[in-house]
């Protein structure tokens, strides 16, 4: 059984791999990180879709944080001043306009530093959400 969270993101996509590193140099969230494509999602109990779609913040006990939800929690794992950000993500109206942000950046990755090509790629018929 895992005793820290894990932190799952797009291993394929430069910014979002750019985004996790400055992440762990800067923040120093008490997690693991790990890029979807070498996760074992079943052990993760996170289905393959859910993590092409938005990182996620698996906690020890299985929960599932996604998108804005999962910077909440990484902020808050990583203590001091970080804490308090991780907290007011997590409250309303603030975190309503956290989930609207989070959408944008990741549907238009793709035109930001750091980018890839698989930024932007999709499989046909995957709906845009």
């Amino acid at each position: 059984m895992r005793t820290v969270p894990v932190l799952v993101f797009d291993g394929d996509c430069g910014f979002c791999t750019a985004a996790v590193r400055w992440i762990e140099r800067k923040v120093r969230p008490h997690c693991e990180t790990v890029a979807w494509q070498q996760a074992d999602l079943a052990g993760l109990g996170v289905a393959r879709e859910r993590a092409r779609h938005e990182a996620l913040w698996v906690t020890p006990a299985g929960t599932i944080h996604g998108g804005s939800g999962a910077v909440a929690k990484l902020l808050l794992s990583a203590g001091g001043a970080w804490t308090m950000l991780g907290v007011v993500l997590m409250v309303p109206p603030v975190s309503w306009a956290a989930r609207g942000v989070y959408r944008l950046v990741a549907d238009n990755r793709s035109r930001l530093p750091g980018s890839t090509a698989s930024c932007s790629r999709r499989d046909p018929g995957t709906p845009r959400r």
